[in-house]
């Protein structure tokens, strides 16, 4: 596709083939990213139940860390009362953790006592949040492992069905490349992903997990992490994203600048 809008060609006298080639790869990766962002669904809840969002992705990825970036997103959206749930049973710090990162951003982690099964935890939150009636989004983050293994897949379907998620979120590690892919590959065709957050996007990340995802799952990419804090995520743009993975912006900018200057002569 990309060799074929190269081929033929015209190349502007005085602008390098260099900038003009990498000009046409850019464009081709915005289109194939998305030129649209895609939003994280939010809307007013329907009655009493709240919107539920669930969180999937292996340990490591960023995945708890990122609860408190949808929080801040969804209450930018107009969301009022939002609750973080940990769902992870095995691993007590994971809560713990959650807790924290809540407590740091004036967020709401609603802690459970880890004695039932994490169904029975998402079943119960569920059923308060309705009775109370003014809660409008709980977010729950599933465990994760170290790799991928077949109880978290049954437990991950398990929960999809209780849940009934208007977002299953993929989260992902941006420097993972095609290690990410074969993460996405796992849990695509067991639950109905509905996008992707890729974390660790600051620093000197290029982002090809970003073109590896899409290529494999098609899944949009919602969101993207630049840090820890809660306040730390960017709103996907392909452009800025297309950019940092050619690292070549400054080069696009001499070659707008060489052909506004013949334009103008």
């Amino acid at each position: 596709r990309i060799r074929g809008e190269i081929v033929g060609t015209q190349v502007d006298r005085g602008v390098p083939k260099t900038a003009t080639i990498m000009r046409i790869v850019h464009d081709q990766l915005v289109q194939y990213l998305g030129e649209e962002t895609p939003a994280i669904f939010y809307e007013p809840k329907n009655g009493h139940r709240p919107r539920c969002y669930m969180m999937v992705g292996t340990q490591g990825s960023g995945k708890t860390t990122s609860c408190p970036k949808i929080a801040k997103h969804l209450k930018a959206r107009g969301a009022g009362q939002v609750w973080l749930v940990s769902l992870d049973t095995r691993r007590p710090a994971a809560q713990e953790q959650l807790a924290l990162l809540c407590e740091n951003s004036n967020l709401v982690c609603k802690q459970h006592d880890g004695t039932g099964s994490a169904v029975q935890i998402a079943q119960q939150f569920i059923a308060l949040a309705e009775k109370q009636g003014n809660i409008d989004a709980i977010i729950f983050d599933t465990a994760g492992r170290l790799f991928v293994e077949e109880e978290l897949m049954v437990e991950i379907e398990e929960l999809s069905s209780v849940i009934n998620p208007d977002e299953t979120l993929l989260v992902a590690d941006g420097g993972l490349g095609n290690k990410a892919v074969e993460i996405a590959k796992s849990f695509y065709g067991r639950v109905d992903l509905t996008g992707a957050i890729l974390t660790r996007m600051d620093g000197a990340t290029k982002a090809g997990a970003a073109v590896s995802l899409r290529a494999v799952t098609g899944l949009p990419i919602k969101l993207i992490g630049v840090g820890e804090k809660a306040q730390d995520w960017q709103l996907f743009d392909s452009k800025k994203l297309a950019d940092r993975i050619l690292g070549y912006g400054d080069l696009l900018r001499l070659a707008e600048e060489a052909e506004e200057s013949m334009t103008e002569g």
